[in-house]
Formats: C-alpha cells, sequence, structure tokens
C-alpha cells in the first residue's frame, strides 16, 4: 500500500488523503516524509500568481533535509487538481527578497500554473489528493482566496 499524507483544515475539520508519488518523485517523497515525523500545523494561504493552489512553509523544526540535494522530479508547469507540490527557493534568489522558501503546495481546480515573479518555475509533484476527497478540500481552499489564511495540518497518515 502506498504512503499516505493527510491535509486537514483544523477549524472546519476538513481532511483529505495524499497519495504519495514513491516511484515518480521517489528522494523527494523520502525528504518529505522524514520532515513529517512530527506533523505541521501551519497557516495555509491562496497563491497570487498561480491560480488555484494553497501553500504553506515548513517550518524550521521539519526542515530536516538538504533542500539543494533534491533532484528535480515528476515537475510540471501545468498542474492538474490534486496535485501536490515541493518549491525550495535558496536565500536572495529573487530579486529583493532575502527569505528562503520551503514550500508544500496543492493545485485544488483546473486552471492552475507554477507561475511567478520570476515566471514559469517547474516544481516537483509529489504526491495527488485522492479524488473523492478533492471536493470538499478544494471548498476549503477556494473560501481562503475570499477570507484570508487557514490553519492546515499535514501529517502522515496511518
Amino acid at each position: 500500500m502506498p504512503r499516505m499524507l493527510r491535509f486537514t483544515f483544523v477549524d472546519a475539520g476538513v481532511s483529505g488523503r495524499v497519495e504519495l508519488h514513491e516511484t515518480l518523485a521517489a528522494r523527494t517523497v523520502e525528504a518529505i516524509w522524514g520532515a513529517l515525523a512530527t506533523p505541521v500545523r501551519q497557516l495555509s494561504f491562496h497563491a497570487m500568481f498561480a491560480g488555484p493552489e494553497i501553500m504553506i512553509g515548513l517550518p524550521p523544526e521539519n526542515q530536516t533535509f538538504d533542500p539543494r540535494s533534491l533532484p528535480p522530479e515528476n515537475q510540471t508547469v501545468i498542474p492538474t487538481p490534486g496535485d501536490v507540490l515541493w518549491f525550495y527557493q535558496a536565500p536572495n534568489m529573487m530579486k529583493g527578497l532575502a527569505d528562503e522558501f520551503w514550500e508544500i503546495g496543492m493545485f485544488y481546480g483546473d486552471g492552475g500554473r507554477v507561475f511567478g515573479p520570476l515566471g514559469w518555475t517547474p516544481v516537483t509533484m509529489f504526491g495527488r489528493m485522492l479524488a473523492e476527497d478533492l471536493p470538499a478540500f478544494a471548498k476549503e481552499c477556494a473560501d481562503i482566496r475570499l477570507r484570508g489564511a487557514k490553519m492546515l495540518e499535514i501529517k502522515r497518515e496511518g
């Protein structure tokens, strides 16, 4: 049975299971799985450029691997609903932004594209939310665009 994660909007109690792409993104899955030995609970935000996407940062206590050591795996710039991504941006990579980004994101609807201030940005798709869980979860994701950030927990399933 494939490894799974569970994404849960804490206040709404709405969750979705994510099947990990253990073959297509093996090294990324291993790194993220290890990082989630302790669940993550962070505010999730809506993308500005990418369309129907939410994202959270991986907090320092979960940054247990060298993100620069991960190879490009299962990358795309045109995701489909349910795709779960890993993105890392080194400090000072973007003009005027000294911050480092460790990001897990999920596309919840059609029309997504991985496009940002630096243009098209291929990212690793390391999992996909199960189709039966996506509609209710997507409704909560879309609500972030209207009402603002929501607390999201990501943890290993099982």
